[in-house]
């Protein structure tokens, strides 16, 4: 196997965002509703009640058509039917009997109850062949390390990504976001990484604390790569760009559901690796209907898993909204693009604006570093809507006098207004006096009683 290929599938990867993969799709679909219709009840009934019939779907149309969104929602709905037994809810779902799971994960729950991710040992090839084709791109080779620096306990990205990750010949040191800021540099310094793998609020987090902790700048660490999930940031120009001059290192964004960025000079979204392995559509958020899969179009992403048996998801949505980019990538690489532009349940309306946290952090880190780049948004009223105007609490630089800030304010108000049109009111807080965290950060800071 030559360590110079393109791909780490030649096979699979060529074939991405092609008429011969959407046939590959549809063959694996009306299998999977096949398996499902005939060893699952719950499916059989969903299948019933929405009229499909496996053998009569022709086309990726038909089952868009025919087949129900499931969201969050439902399968919280799902527990309480099943008496709050999650490992009934998961049998009901799952492809396989229970038994079959040999590794049960969960989301971090921030937004509710955790989802749990139950992996079957074909499950678990499957994705470590998948992450093999994303380490591929971004210059993994075997004998490279990565430290894994998201949170181990239960996470997703945690312990399963640590097994994925070992596919291709990388060695992993699984030191885990709990292991805290000191630790985890000392850790960097020994064992000498070359990856770093974590959220972007941790890999900014290193920057201020390496100074302080082994009394050299961050970018003496070592790290070449930089490796990015769980939340917005890698995609955002200024957060890249603190990001990568800070650590002389290159930054790569990795999320939804199997994709990750390319080299490109200019970020362009996340190439999808993963055609012959899920169904993507998207659709309105609000009336569900589809939207057409065509360069440019944004809506709420919904898939489908085609060869997995218990991270079996079958036109379900998390609440992402994403961009898609269906033309070719100037970096010359397969697979159709995509950014994530926020999710539904962080969704704010400003005098029916819609506005996304990860939109307020772009614009406030394009002004470090005369602000740390910190901040969080203050709410008064329940989300989504926010009477006017948006509270955003901004720390301030190290170096900025007091008598600047109103000028700084006045700055970010006609940026921020040019860019989301909405006129937020900044209120100014001391450097580092809001709470830092290896996990992902919250954004939102409610002042109001549920």
């Amino acid at each position: 196997m030559s360590m110079d290929r393109k791909y780490w599938d030649m096979e699979a990867e060529s074939l991405l965002n092609t008429p011969q993969m959407r046939e590959i799709q549809l063959a694996k679909i009306k299998s999977l509703l096949t398996r499902l219709y005939d060893a699952k009840p719950y499916w059989k009934e969903r299948m019933d009640k929405a009229g499909l019939r496996p053998d009569r779907i022709a086309s990726l149309e038909d089952f868009s058509r025919a087949m129900p969104i499931m969201d969050k929602a439902e399968r919280r709905q799902l527990i309480l039917d099943c008496d709050g037994d999650v490992l009934k809810m998961v049998d009901r779902t799952i492809a396989v009997p229970l038994d079959k799971v040999v590794l049960m994960a969960a989301t971090s729950g921030t937004t509710g109850d955790p989802t749990p991710y139950p992996f079957t040992t074909r499950d678990i090839q499957v994705y470590s062949d998948l992450f093999s084709r994303m380490l591929w791109r971004i210059g993994i080779r075997p004998g490279n390390r990565i430290l894994h620096a998201f949170g181990l306990s239960m996470w997703m990205a945690g312990v399963p990504y640590v097994e994925f990750m070992q596919n291709i010949g990388a060695c992993v040191l699984p030191v885990g976001a709990e292991a805290g800021s000191e630790r985890m540099l000392r850790f960097i310094r020994q064992f000498k990484p070359d990856t770093l793998f974590g959220t972007p609020s941790l890999v900014e987090h290193l920057i201020e604390k390496t100074p302080e902790i082994l009394g050299l700048p961050v970018e003496r660490l070592g790290i070449k790569r930089i490796l990015c999930a769980g939340e917005p940031g890698a995609g955002i120009p200024e957060v890249r760009k603190r990001i990568e001059t800070a650590y002389g290192a290159k930054l790569f964004d990795h999320g939804g559901a199997l994709g990750v960025s390319c080299d490109y000079a200019e970020y362009q979204g996340m190439h999808h690796l993963a055609d012959d392995k899920y169904f993507i559509e998207l659709v309105d958020p609000e009336t569900l209907e589809p939207i057409p899969f065509e360069n440019g179009a944004q809506g709420m992403m919904v898939t489908t898993s085609l060869d997995f048996e218990g991270m079996l998801w079958c036109r379900e949505t998390f609440g992402d909204i994403w961009q898609v980019f269906t033309d070719p990538c100037p970096c010359g690489r397969s697979g159709w693009r995509y950014k994530i532009i926020g999710r539904v349940d962080d969704m704010l309306k400003v005098k029916g604006v819609m506005v996304y946290p990860a939109a307020i952090d772009g614009v406030i880190t394009g002004f470090v570093p005369r602000v740390t780049g910190e901040f969080r948004i203050v709410l008064d009223t329940k989300p989504p809507r926010v009477v006017p105007p948006l509270k955003l609490k901004v720390e301030y630089g190290e170096n900025i006098k007091e008598n600047e800030l109103e000028t700084l304010s006045k700055e970010i108000e006609e940026k921020m207004h040019a860019t989301l049109r909405i006129t937020p009111k900044i209120i100014w807080v001391p450097p580092y006096s809001l709470e830092r965290t290896s996990g992902k950060t919250k954004f939102i800071e409610k002042a109001y009683v549920d």
